[in-house]
C-alpha cells in the first residue's frame, strides 16, 4: 500500500547503519512508526524532512505492519525552536503528549493542526510559553475524549458563582453552594479564579483558529498552566520525562 500525506515528526531515533526510525503524526493515519532508510547519509534527500518537529509531505509504503518512507519533502522545519532551550524543551514535551494521546490508523487532521499552531506560536514568540502549554494540553485532551464539562455547576446548573471549583479527576465544576456536599471528594477540587475559568472555557469551546487568542496576568497564566497539567496527568495516569526536563530548564536547574 502506498500513502502520501502531510505529517509532523514527533519522534526520531537513529538505528543501525545510516537508518532512522520515526513517529509521524499524519493527517490520514494518525501516529505511525516508519523507517527512513539512509537518513543519516550526507546526500539523503529525506534527512532534513524527517527530523524532529518537521512538518513534511511524506510518501510511505506499507509492507504488512511496517511503514517505510519512500520520499519526504519539508514544508516547515521549525528550526527556530532549537535556538532556545526552553522553547525546545516545551516542543519536546508536546511531542511526547501527542505520542501518548493521538489516534493510530485513523484520521488525525485536528491533532496535526493543533500541534502546528502550537509550534508556530512557540516560534513567533508573541505569547507566553505558559499560555501555549496550557492551551495545547487542554485542547489535546478535548480531541482525545477527555473534554471537561465547564458549562456550569454539575450539581445545580449554575453558570457563574462568586467561587467555582474544578474537579481535576472527573473534569467538572461545582459552585460555592454545592462544594459543601462533595464529601471526601472535596480534595479533588481546586477553586478557579474567574479569569482562569473564562480562559479554560475559551480553550475548550472556541474554534481552533481562536484558541490562543486570550490573555491573563502572569499569576493567572501560571495557575492555568498548573491546572491543565494536573488534569492531563490525571487523565493519562502517567508521567512525562520531557515535562520534568522542561521544568528543569524553566527553573534554571539546567
Amino acid at each position: 500500500m502506498r500513502l502520501t500525506t502531510d505529517a509532523v515528526i514527533i519522534r526520531e531515533k537513529n538505528i543501525s547503519g545510516d537508518d532512522r526510525v520515526i513517529t509521524a503524526l499524519t493527517k490520514d493515519r494518525g501516529a505511525i512508526t516508519a523507517f527512513v532508510n539512509g537518513a543519516k547519509r550526507l546526500r539523503s534527500k529525506n534527512a532534513s524532512a524527517t527530523g524532529l518537529f518537521c512538518y513534511s509531505n511524506i510518501t510511505l509504503f506499507k509492507n504488512k505492519d511496517t511503514y517505510i518512507v519512500n520520499e519526504a519533502s519539508a514544508i516547515e522545519v521549525f528550526f527556530d525552536i532549537r535556538k532556545d532551550i526552553e522553547k525546545l524543551s516545551l516542543a519536546q514535551y508536546f511531542c511526547e503528549i501527542f505520542m501518548a494521546l493521538s489516534p493510530q490508523e485513523e484520521p488525525a487532521t485536528e491533532y496535526v493542526e493543533l500541534l502546528l499552531r502550537s509550534f508556530y506560536n512557540i516560534v513567533k514568540g508573541s505569547r507566553p510559553l505558559s499560555l501555549i502549554k496550557a492551551v495545547t494540553e487542554l485542547r489535546l485532551l478535548c480531541l482525545s475524549g477527555y473534554q471537561p464539562d465547564l458549562v456550569a455547576c454539575s450539581a445545580c446548573g449554575e453558570y457563574e458563582k462568586a467561587k467555582m471549583y474544578f474537579d481535576k479527576v472527573n473534569g467538572h465544576l461545582l459552585c460555592s453552594d454545592c462544594i459543601a456536599n462533595a464529601g471526601e471528594a472535596v480534595s479533588r477540587y481546586t477553586e478557579l479564579p474567574a479569569g482562569v475559568l473564562a480562559a479554560m472555557r475559551h480553550i475548550v469551546y472556541s474554534d481552533m483558529t481562536k484558541i490562543f487568542a486570550f490573555s491573563l496576568k502572569s499569576e493567572g497564566l501560571e495557575f492555568l498552566s498548573d491546572i491543565t497539567e494536573k488534569y492531563l496527568l490525571s487523565q493519562t495516569d502517567r508521567t512525562y520525562k520531557t515535562l520534568d526536563f522542561y521544568y528543569s530548564v524553566k527553573n534554571g536547574i539546567i
